[in-house]
């Protein structure tokens, strides 16, 4: 699902940034496969680029219990909050939620014989990981997100 004006008719999308808590106007962040393969590692190009995925329980994130922000690797997109972080015992970092529903989007994916519902960066497209109707309550979500689509800024608890 497209939580965003069509970029056609604005030019740009809406973007929750949590360090100002306010909705803000922003270009969409677009590059070349050329570009963006200069600026990620292989691990984060295969995965954010080209829709790959990392092995279970060997992502930096996965056993993170830090306090801050994980943000798009790609573009920089605060993505989700450490408070919505939870292990779900998949290997994966996982979410019951993004930090807001303008900063993904979520698009059906039906690669390897299985439908599943994919998480990508609303602002440059990175592919992130997939989310599943199995998280905890009240939303029931689990946002199952590959380390290597991620940056984590560690946040000094108030």
């Amino acid at each position: 699902m497209k939580n965003n004006p069509d970029v056609r008719t604005t030019g740009t999308i809406l973007i929750y940034n949590a360090h100002t808590q306010k909705v803000e106007q922003v270009y969409p962040v677009i590059k070349s496969e050329e570009e963006w393969r200069s600026l990620l590692t292989p691990e984060q190009f295969d995965v954010a680029r080209k829709e790959g995925t990392e092995y279970a329980f060997t992502g930096k994130y996965h056993d993170c219990k830090e306090h801050g922000i994980y943000r798009c690797v790609c573009c920089g997109t605060d993505l989700f909050l450490s408070e919505a972080k939870f292990d779900s015992g998949t290997g994966w970092p996982s979410f019951s939620m993004p930090v807001s529903p303008f900063n993904v989007n979520t698009v059906t994916d039906t690669s390897h014989g299985m439908v599943r519902t994919e998480v990508q960066c609303a602002r440059c497209g990175a592919h992130l990981g997939h989310m599943f109707d199995d998280g905890p309550p009240p939303l029931g979500k689990r946002y199952c997100m590959n380390s290597a689509a991620l940056v984590f800024e560690k946040i000094p608890e108030k």
